[in-house]
């Protein structure tokens, strides 16, 4: 098979450029070089390889295609336009509109339109994930190929293949210098996915020039030594040489592919580039004249379309795509009712009918248990009754107790790819994008670690809030708890870093009750991600006919020991809370009336009427006292700027536990003293 370019290759080709050139200059904003020096890339992998059905671009077994690159956007709008791609909307429908008009690449990154200056999960039909930070896509590909290897095991019969989809990734030299590519790309390596296919883009130009400037080792080598099949593409208009790497990757088994391609950026322009305008910034009018003349465009044409253009990309796909399609659905008609019933819910995001049916519940217990370990024995309840519920941590499930330990979870590996045990090695930047990777491929992934070592997650953690996927990240060793470990291992700020995340649930519940509750909430989610925090240590499993039921950790604040009359509110989260109660009932054998409020989420609380909070937290009772073992910001929200707080305003130390909490404060003495100081400020 021949597959030089052709006269109609090479117009479809310059169409993707001068697109991008156009919407880069009338939104005076964005990145032309690379969407051009790609677009013989992206034209070739589309028009050729891809299996995606422009009618159906929600169809479970498309290839998947994600733009590492995500500052080159209007390659892959342009890709989607020309392609004719059909937009599915916030319910799941084809609308019968264009994913990407005409109009909404005029409209390139504009208030409101869908060609933001980095693709959007979401918001456009056919961006597979948020691209923008570098390495974050190449980490979401290997997710959402370990996903397909899975749901492959899960669904797949005989010769009959639900699940047998590629991903296809384009990454350019800033993915590669990022840490986290590195870190997928061992992973993958490691795990054998023959259904990863890289392509990297070799134009040796980055905003401060050429490459070489911080940038010089053999990627090739690099590749080879985490066990990938390379190959190397010298031009990348070079549409042969791209089809037969391409075709390579195809046949190649046991092992991810990377094609590197040396690419000119900007490629076009009979002058030599200027690079911040070929990167960074907008050509300018007289340069783009320039370059569609040396295409054969004319000049003074904007945002054009051939006729003879509009057409290639999509019929291309369909013809490909359709009978695959067809046989694929057919085989989804023949699939055991079970398990077809699974596979709606995964698409869905809902959950399987029994989901709750057999769950633990924690007895009254004054010694009690670390949070961590009531966590694992809730998690291995749920995972038994949602089959697609997987994850794992980085080298600590020991610790994290996140092990599924029931018969037949397995373990994820080259040799068996339906474990549901996922080892991410110490690789927490990568395992939280690669969970979202999994998460966007209809799994309900969780990742866990410590929590001071969410600062190594927060990217991650992040792009899963603004795409806004269900992903669990657990991390336990959640306080100065963690004792002798000291200042490295003791979490401080990260409790205020994960609640300033818009969009995340942070859960920290005080007893194993609580966390059976917060679990709860957290697989309940469809479009919002949860952090569970966790103790080390061992904490009091409350009296619930005493107290009240932890039902209401999931309105995020409840109050948990009442007063007739209370004269102050003492708040707390997880490992605090039972300190709070210890110093309530010392208060009340004082006779004073002291309300206890565990407050696990404040998201959760935030998103309850004002009359409920208001019960919580009445406003006539300014005497407050917050007791937390993190840092002190935010609190003010809730117990005023004369409210006390019996909090870290430091890092911590090496010692045992009980020597901690003398040293920094935490003990029913200093709580209830606090709190008398509270009442006696208040009736100033």
């Amino acid at each position: 098979m021949t597959h030089a370019a052709t006269a109609v290759d090479t117009q479809c080709i310059n169409t993707l450029r001068t697109l991008a050139m156009d919407a880069v200059q009338k939104a005076n904003s964005g990145h032309p070089g690379t969407p051009m020096g790609l677009a013989p890339v992206g034209y070739t992998l589309w028009s050729r390889f891809l299996r995606y059905h422009p009618e159906h671009p929600d169809w479970p077994n498309r290839d998947r295609f994600v733009l590492s690159v995500g500052h080159a956007s209007m390659l892959l709008y342009s890709l989607l336009h020309l392609a004719a791609v059909v937009e599915i909307d916030a319910h799941g429908q084809r609308s019968g509109a264009p994913a990407i008009s005409l109009d909404d690449i005029k409209q390139f990154r504009q208030m409101g339109s869908k060609t933001p200056g980095h693709p959007e999960y979401r918001m456009t039909t056919g961006v597979e994930t948020t691209t923008g930070p570098l390495g974050q896509g190449c980490a979401n590909s290997v997710g959402m190929a370990m996903a397909g290897r899975w749901l492959g095991e899960r669904f797949n019969r005989d010769d009959q293949a639900l699940f047998d989809y590629n991903v296809y990734t384009l990454c350019g030299d800033g993915d590669m210098m990022e840490g986290i590519s590195s870190e997928a790309a061992s992973m993958a390596g490691h795990l054998k996915l023959d259904n990863l296919c890289w392509l990297y883009d070799n134009n040796t130009i980055s905003i401060e020039g050429h490459t070489e400037l911080a940038f010089s080792e053999d990627v090739i080598k690099r590749f080879q030594a985490y066990g990938w099949h390379t190959l190397h593409v010298t031009d990348a208009n070079d549409l042969q040489a791209l089809s037969g790497a391409l075709e390579s990757f195809k046949t190649h088994r046991g092992a991810p592919t990377l094609i590197v391609v040396d690419s000119v950026i900007g490629y076009g322009s009979p002058h030599k580039h200027n690079t911040a305008s070929a990167h960074g910034e907008p050509l300018g009018d007289e340069e783009i004249r320039l370059t569609k003349a040396a295409y054969g465009w004319p000049e003074d044409a904007h945002f054009l379309v051939p006729d003879q253009a509009r057409t290639v990309l999509r019929d291309a796909l369909k013809e490909r795509a359709d009978p695959l399609y067809q046989q694929w659905q057919s085989t989804l008609s023949t699939l055991d009712p079970q398990l077809a019933d699974e596979l709606q819910r995964m698409r869905a995001g809902h959950m399987p009918e029994q989901w709750q049916a057999q769950l633990p519940r924690f007895a009254t217990d004054a010694k009690g248990v670390a949070s961590r370990a009531s966590g694992g024995e809730v998690l291995n309840a749920f995972a038994q009754q949602i089959p697609w519920l997987l994850g794992g941590s980085a080298d600590l499930s020991p610790s994290t107790k996140t092990n599924l330990t029931f018969d037949g979870a397995g373990r994820f590996s080259a040799d068996d790819y339906s474990g549901r045990n996922l080892h991410f090695g110490i690789r927490e930047h990568a395992m939280g994008a690669i969970a979202n990777g999994m998460a966007l491929s209809y799994l309900r992934p969780y990742t866990s670690t410590f929590l001071v070592f969410s600062d190594y997650m927060k990217p991650p953690i992040r792009l899963a809030a603004i795409m806004e996927l269900p992903v669990v990240f657990v991390f336990t060793h959640d306080s100065i708890g963690v004792g002798e470990d000291g200042p490295t291992h003791q979490p401080i700020e990260h409790l205020t870093q994960l609640r300033a995340t818009p969009g995340l649930l942070t859960l920290r519940p005080g007893d194993a009750n609580e966390t059976l509750e917060l679990w709860k909430v957290a697989l309940a989610q469809t479009h919002r991600p949860s952090c569970m925090v966790l103790s080390r240590q061992a904490l009091p499993t409350l009296d619930r006919t005493k107290y009240a039921s932890a039902s209401g950790a999931a309105k995020g604040a409840y109050v948990l020991a009442a007063a007739d009359n209370p004269e102050v509110l003492l708040l707390a989260t997880g490992s605090e809370v039972g300190l709070a109660v210890a110093a309530y009932e010392q208060l009340k054998a004082e006779g004073v009336a002291a309300q206890v409020v565990s407050m696990p989420s404040w998201e959760l609380f935030e998103d309850q009427d004002q009359a409920y909070r208001d019960s919580v937290l009445p406003p006539a009772i300014k005497a407050r006292v917050v007791v937390e073992q993190a840092g002190p910001l935010g609190w003010d929200r809730y117990v005023g700027q004369t409210g006390a707080k019996v909090v870290m305003n430091s890092f911590g130390a090496s010692a045992p536990l009980a020597k901690l909490q003398e040293k920094f404060g935490f003990t029913a003495e200093n709580v209830a003293k606090q709190a008398k100081a509270q009442i006696q400020l208040a009736q100033c």
